[in-house]
Formats: structure tokens, C-alpha cells, sequence
């Protein structure tokens, strides 16, 4: 056959029976895929199907996982504690302790080096260790502690020094974030799990219980004020070489604590024995331990802040109807006793001045003309016969006098003394001196709308609303001057009193206390602050008064916590005292 050039060959001809192999294998394929997809789909219904199976059972039966299992892992021992805000004060942690496992070597010693050598390649990792405690417990073969919460690093160095017996479990502790801010509220978690002194000792049961374990504790205090009035108070001690301090914020429609401080603090995170108690001269010498609650739990005469507690149940009883009544204010001789003023202020003081120049003669008369009984029933109506009302476990009893009140009892107790009560005691009574006369308990736990308690009435609208007015008179031309924060229209009364001691008052050591609230035109919060026997130093002008340590923590705090709380400075607006003002001519005061 000739041959065309330039031409291509033509393909075969597929055959019939090459095609039905094609498609057989198309088939093959097909069906190994199918099958494929199945399997998988049959393990993930297994899978499945016991994880479903897995749930229902714990929903029906209760039953947790082992420890060291996910859900074990993820579910702490104990629930969190939070502020108002969320922000967390207190945790459970997972850490690593340095354990010694004395069993861990099946035999001869239990140690491979010497207690002397691994006591020294310890102390190269913690030279805060004690050598002679370390070698002993390692010298007694007794397993136990050598130091709990141990960061990952020196877990790793531990295990460098080749010592089979050193071991480093992970475990859960408690950590607070915050460090010592508001130890006296949130208290410790010790070595078994259990808490003391705050309100973990309070929670104890709820944190551990299944619901606390997932769902946070939430305490009205606010981290943002906490830490402001714990650095205002810490100030003050500095400035006036204070002893100690004590501080509360309270909400005066709700009683909600938003700040409760009492320095010296302590690290719940480190605990140690000297925080909880003092050696027996400390004891002698006045001194409290770091973890004695100053707020809630000791109780102090607090002077001259009582005198607008006096004027309200005045008002009332009918004592006081006409506040430009002059009183004598000469000293005022009651049998052997004579109560007396700090300085002279004339002859003649109206209820106004006694008040702005802190005059005991005056509140004196005017408890006198009252009554023990009215003003007894007035300090029972507001808690100051019992042990103050919040949830923690440390609440000191008042010093109270029972029985009928004779009359120079009644006349002391009117300006702050032969009475003692806790600072927290007098933050209730200010607040119902100024939210229109109502009472309520203070609390540490958050409160819904629904929940703020009714309360009681102890002074009218009336009075309420002359106290507002005294108050803020007395930080404008008073002792209280220091405390003035422009725009923040603050009022409020300043005490100094004497502490009392072996045969008598001490006349060098004084408790010295500012008792506010602010804005006065529609008041919101009673913040007040205390000092433990401040001095005289040249950032007081070398005065030991409340008007020159705790007015100032107060006048400086305010600003601070006010726009957090939705209080923002207006110099435009205050509480109208106009009917009072000609009533107190402008000038110095005593305290």
C-alpha cells in the first residue's frame, strides 16, 4: 500500500471488551470509597455515641471524675472569690512543692548524698531556707514539706541535684492576685484546705460545695476603692508616724462595704504565726497583731465624731428647736468632774458653733436637757450595744455601759467617750445620720436591688436633713476644713480621743478619727478614717488631731474614688446652708 507522506496513523479501534474492563475498575474504585467513608462514619457514631453516654451518666448519677482526670483538672478545689466589678481577689493555683520522700529509695539510705550536702544544693536554689531545720528534717527520715509553691525553674534545678528523694508534686494552692490589699476581708486558706479569719472562713462551705467550686463568691467590695483608701491610710501612718490605721467606704442606701482596710496588713499568699498573734510585751505595749481587724474588731472611744449623733436624737426629742439658741460655754463642773473644751470659745456657743469648734460643754447641756434613756435608745437603735452587724467572724463588743445611764454618763457618751465602738459601728450610724434617717446592716456581699433591706428609722427626714447641712458647714469653716475636695462637696466631723490605759487615760496616745460622707446634696457613700495614736510631725504641722491626719486621708480620698463610683467633681452645686451660715461667723477652730 502506498504510503502518504505527512499523514498520521490512525489509533485502534477500542474493543468491547476493553471498555467492560474500564468500567469495572471505575466500579471497584467507587465501591472501596463508599466503604471507606462508612467506616469512618461508624467509628465517629462510636465515639460519639459513648461520649453521649459518658454525659448522661454523670447528669443521672452525680458522680465526678477521678482527680488527675480533664474535668478534675478543670474544676478547681475551691471557688473563686470576686469583687463587684468580676476581678478576681482570691483562686485556687496549680504550683509545685518541694516534698521529701524519704521512701523513695527502696534501700539503704534514704538520701544518696548526705543531709549536709543536699541541704547546701537546696539552699543554692532557696537561701531563705533555714540550713539547720532543713538538714534535721532530712536527718529524721519523716517524709513532709520542705517548701510549697515552688516556680517550674527550680522544680527543674531540684531535679538536677540527683537526689531520688526530692520530689515536686503539683499541687493546688490558694493565690491572691492582689496581694495583701483587703487581707482582713478576704482572710487565708491554711495547709488543709480550710478558711480563717475573712470571708473564706464566712464561705468555707459554699467555695468547696459543687456550685461555689464553678460559679464565683461576689463581694461588694470594689478592687478600684480598696486599693485607693488602702494607700490613703498607708500615707497618713507615714505622715504622722502612726501606729496602725482603719478605714471604711460604705454605701449609705444599701449598707454595702465598697473599701474595708486596717493597717498593718499581711500576704494571705504567706502567711506567718507573728500575724496572728503578738508576744506578750507587744500585748503590753498596746500592739495589735498584722491580722486583728481594727475596723470590725476593736473598739475605740471615738470622741467628738459622736457630738452629730447627739444633736440628731436632740433634734428629735425636741431638745434643739431653735438652732440660733446659745448655750454656756464655760466649763461645766458635774460633782468631782469638770468637762471642759480645748480652748476657750466665748461665753455663749449656738448648736452650729459647738459643732464647727467641737465644744464638749455644749453637746454636754444638750444631752443633759435630753436624757440618759432618749440618748441610750438612740445608740441601741443604731447597733451600738451589740457586736456590729457583717458577715466576718471578727466583730469586737462594745465597751457599753448598761443599766439607767446616770447623768455625767449620759453627758460623756454625748461627745464620744465612757462609749466604745468599732469604726464600722460608727460608718452604719453616719450613714442613717444622712440617707434620710434609716439604719441598715453593714454587709460584704453584693446586693440586687431587691435584696437591700428595709432597715429601721432611727432620726426623721427633718433631722437628717439638718445634719447634712452641719456637716458640710463643719468641713467648710470647722475642723474638718482639711477634708474639703472641691466640687465633691464633702461633710463630715472630726474626734480625737484619748486612749485609755493603766490608772487612767493615756494623754500622749490618741485614737483620732474623720467620720464623712459626700456629696452632701444627695449623699452616697460615708467614707471614714481612722489613725492609732498618730504624732506630731512637721506634714502635720506638729499636731496630733484628727483634723490634721485623718481629715486629710479623707479630703485627698474622695477625689480619688468619687469618678469611679459615677460622682464627678461639679463646684456648681452643694447643699443649701444659707439659713445657717449667718448663724456662724467665719474663724478658727479648736481641734
Amino acid at each position: 500500500m502506498p504510503v502518504v507522506r505527512g499523514a498520521i496513523p490512525a489509533a485502534p479501534a477500542t474493543t468491547a471488551s476493553g471498555r467492560r474492563k474500564i468500567a469495572n475498575v471505575r466500579q471497584r474504585s467507587l465501591l472501596v470509597a463508599k466503604l471507606r467513608s462508612l467506616w469512618v462514619l461508624g467509628v465517629f457514631v462510636l465515639v460519639g455515641g459513648c461520649a453521649l453516654a459518658r454525659i448522661g451518666y454523670l447528669g443521672a448519677t452525680g458522680a465526678t471524675t477521678h482527680r488527675g482526670e480533664l474535668g478534675d483538672a478543670l474544676v478547681p478545689s475551691r471557688g473563686e472569690i470576686v469583687d463587684r466589678n468580676g476581678v478576681v481577689l482570691a483562686r485556687d493555683f496549680r504550683v509545685y512543692s518541694l516534698w521529701f520522700n524519704p521512701k523513695a529509695m527502696t534501700e539503704g539510705s534514704p538520701l544518696i548524698h548526705t543531709p549536709q550536702e543536699v541541704a547546701d544544693g537546696l539552699l543554692r536554689i532557696f537561701p531563705d531556707l533555714d540550713r539547720k531545720e532543713v538538714i534535721a528534717k532530712l536527718a529524721s527520715g519523716k517524709a513532709g514539706y520542705i517548701r510549697r509553691s515552688i516556680l517550674p525553674e527550680e522544680a527543674n534545678r531540684v531535679h538536677a541535684l540527683g537526689e531520688p528523694a526530692l520530689e515536686y508534686p503539683l499541687e493546688e494552692t490558694r493565690f491572691y492576685p492582689q496581694g495583701s490589699m483587703a487581707a482582713h476581708v478576704l482572710g487565708y486558706v491554711d495547709s488543709d484546705g480550710k478558711g480563717h479569719i475573712g470571708m473564706e472562713q464566712v464561705y468555707n462551705k459554699q467555695l468547696t460545695s459543687p456550685e461555689g467550686r464553678t460559679h464565683p463568691s461576689v463581694l461588694s467590695i470594689d478592687f478600684r476603692v480598696q486599693s485607693a483608701l488602702e494607700d490613703e491610710l498607708s500615707k497618713a501612718m507615714a505622715l504622722s508616724k502612726a501606729k496602725g490605721a482603719g478605714g471604711v467606704v460604705l454605701d449609705v442606701d444599701t449598707g454595702e462595704v465598697l473599701a474595708l482596710a486596717s493597717l498593718p496588713a499581711f500576704d494571705p499568699n504567706h502567711v506567718k504565726p507573728s500575724d496572728m498573734m503578738v508576744t506578750a510585751a507587744q500585748a503590753k505595749e498596746g500592739e495589735v497583731p498584722h491580722g486583728f481587724n481594727r475596723v470590725t474588731n476593736q473598739v475605740y472611744e471615738l470622741g467628738s465624731t459622736f457630738k452629730p449623733i447627739t444633736v440628731a436624737a436632740a433634734l428629735d426629742a425636741g431638745t434643739i428647736t431653735d438652732l440660733s439658741r446659745r448655750w454656756p460655754a464655760k466649763p461645766l463642773h458635774v460633782g468631782r468632774f469638770t468637762i471642759h473644751d480645748d480652748h476657750n470659745y466665748g461665753d455663749t456657743l449656738n448648736v452650729p458653733e459647738a459643732l464647727i469648734h467641737s465644744s464638749n460643754i455644749v453637746m454636754s447641756e444638750v444631752a443633759d436637757e435630753m436624757g440618759g434613756a432618749r440618748l441610750k435608745k438612740t445608740m441601741e437603735s443604731l447597733g451600738m450595744n451589740e457586736r456590729p452587724f457583717i458577715e466576718l467572724p471578727a466583730r469586737g463588743f462594745p465597751i457599753w455601759p448598761s443599766g439607767k445611764w446616770p447623768r455625767l454618763r449620759t453627758m460623756t457618751v454625748s461627745f464620744g467617750h465612757g462609749l466604745a465602738v468599732t469604726p464600722l459601728h460608727l460608718a452604719s450610724a453616719y450613714a442613717a445620720l444622712v440617707n434620710g434617717g434609716i439604719w441598715r446592716p453593714a454587709t460584704l456581699e453584693k446586693l440586687d436591688p431587691s435584696d437591700v433591706p428595709a432597715g429601721r428609722r432611727v432620726f426623721s427626714a427633718a433631722a437628717s436633713a439638718r445634719i447634712r447641712q452641719l456637716l458640710r458647714m463643719i468641713v467648710d469653716y470647722g475642723t474638718g476644713r482639711k477634708a474639703n475636695a472641691p466640687g465633691f462637696r464633702i461633710g463630715g466631723k472630726t474626734g480625737s480621743a484619748e486612749k485609755p490605759g493603766v490608772g487612767g487615760y493615756r494623754k500622749h496616745a490618741l485614737i483620732t478619727t474623720f467620720a464623712a460622707a459626700f456629696p452632701m446634696d444627695k449623699p452616697r457613700y460615708v467614707v471614714v478614717a481612722m489613725m492609732d495614736e498618730p504624732q506630731g510631725t512637721p506634714a502635720t504641722s506638729y499636731q496630733r488631731t484628727a483634723a490634721w491626719n485623718a481629715a486629710p486621708a479623707v479630703g485627698r480620698l474622695v477625689p480619688r474614688i468619687g469618678p469611679l463610683l459615677g460622682i464627678m467633681p461639679d463646684e456648681t452645686r452643694d447643699i443649701d446652708i444659707s439659713d445657717l451660715r449667718p448663724l456662724v461667723p467665719q474663724g478658727d477652730s479648736g481641734e
